[in-house]
């Protein structure tokens, strides 16, 4: 057992008439006192090795002291997946179709008359050309150069000749390195050696097949997902992932899995957090959500995601199947409650009815067989309903 003695502020250190020691509580500061120390006949008091206990309030308010609460440490972030950052798409040099035309067509006169120089051109080709008969001087170095300097020529220019279609794009590489971008459209001229890869730019949507996932409780689901995209980055897209397609499904299916895992299923209607809580039936949030997380994924790539919306979530076949039967067995129970609650009340007010009115005087015993033949009886009428 204890006791506690007070001081207030403006007696502070001011000794009191008895002849004992400074005062023991100071402003806010407490000291416990056993209760045998303050009747023994010591002439001197004995000092009690405690510490004081300070709690800290506003003065003048009435409020109660706060209690520090532990912030949690913040969570890192999760590593941004990161590409060579050289791969970045830029614009290839391209020649206007034209220009392959004209060389193409330069390159095959220019075979027809070294063949018609060497005299190895067909009579009946030169008489629909219109060349002069001429014997020729033969198959030499000279004319040999002159046909391989032409047919490369005619091959380049026609070679080259590519077609481009609104929202096609062709991915350049020379030897495994980028070199460049063709978004043109019609009819041009692309260097014959370089590697092309074509991409499609246009906007699209990628509707998924039901996805397996789980909410914050465990139980197992079945989500469809539509996502609308668009390639923004075609190096990127092209080489900085072996297939763009395959990996922004994957992304999609890993944010599901993360979002899902941290919303609950429902939120009862009377809570607080009824209104603004982002939960399974609440799809614009988790879309929200979804949107924010693929789209950061899928940004290192070169894609470009509008929007992750979940069209349709469903339990798993194994959990359906038990779902339906809780359901029905609720339903049940509710129907059951409100049968009896029912019957209750109509055998309350007709036994009420009976004893005031003054139609039947009932004791105890009396009253309960009433009770209970009323109670079978008006159960069973409910029932054959």
């Amino acid at each position: 057992m204890s006791t506690t003695t007070s001081h207030s502020p403006e007696f502070e250190g001011t000794p009191d008439t008895a002849g004992r020691g400074a005062r023991l509580i100071h402003n806010e500061a407490t000291t416990e006192i056993p209760v045998h120390l303050l009747f023994r006949d010591e002439p001197e008091p004995v000092s009690v090795p405690l510490a004081p206990a300070v709690v800290s309030r506003r003065r003048g308010t009435g409020e109660q002291p706060r209690i520090a609460r532990r912030t949690p440490a913040p969570v890192k972030p999760r590593p941004v997946p990161e590409i060579d950052p050289d791969l970045v798409e830029r614009p290839a040099r391209v020649l206007p179709g034209a220009a392959g035309v004209l060389a193409g067509t330069a390159g095959a006169a220019g075979c027809v008359l070294a063949s018609w120089w060497a005299g190895t051109l067909p009579p009946f080709a030169a008489a629909a050309l219109g060349l002069p008969a001429y014997a020729g001087t033969g198959l030499g170095g000279a004319q040999w150069a002159a046909l391989a300097g032409c047919g490369a020529l005619g091959l380049f220019g026609f070679g080259g000749l590519a077609r481009g279609r609104t929202g096609r794009a062709w991915v350049l590489g020379l030897f495994g390195r980028y070199r460049g971008t063709v978004r043109c459209t019609g009819l041009m001229w692309v260097n014959p050696l370089l590697l092309r890869r074509r991409i499609d730019v246009r906007l699209r949507h990628w509707r998924s097949e039901p996805m397996p996932a789980a909410d914050a409780n465990g139980v197992a689901l079945r989500v469809v997902v539509l996502v609308v995209w668009r390639v923004k980055d075609t190096a990127r897209a092209a080489l900085g992932v072996e297939d763009h397609q395959r990996y922004l499904r994957e992304c999609v299916e890993a944010a599901l899995a993360r979002v899902l895992a941290q919303l609950p299923v429902d939120v009862s209607p009377g809570s607080p957090r009824a209104a603004d809580a982002a939960t399974l039936r609440n799809t614009e949030a988790v879309g929200d959500s979804l949107t924010r997380i693929v789209a950061a994924d899928a940004a290192a790539v070169g894609l470009q995601v509008f929007s992750a919306q979940p069209v349709r979530v469903e339990y798993a076949p194994e959990v359906a199947a038990v779902m339906q039967r809780r359901r029905f067995a609720a339903l049940d129970a509710q129907h059951r409650d409100k049968v009896l609650t029912s019957v209750v009340d109509s055998v309350e007010d007709t036994v009420t009815r009976l004893t005031v009115r003054g139609l039947v005087e009932l004791d105890d015993y009396e009253r309960k067989a009433l009770v209970k033949d009323l109670t079978v009886a008006f159960y069973t009428g409910h029932g054959d309903r």
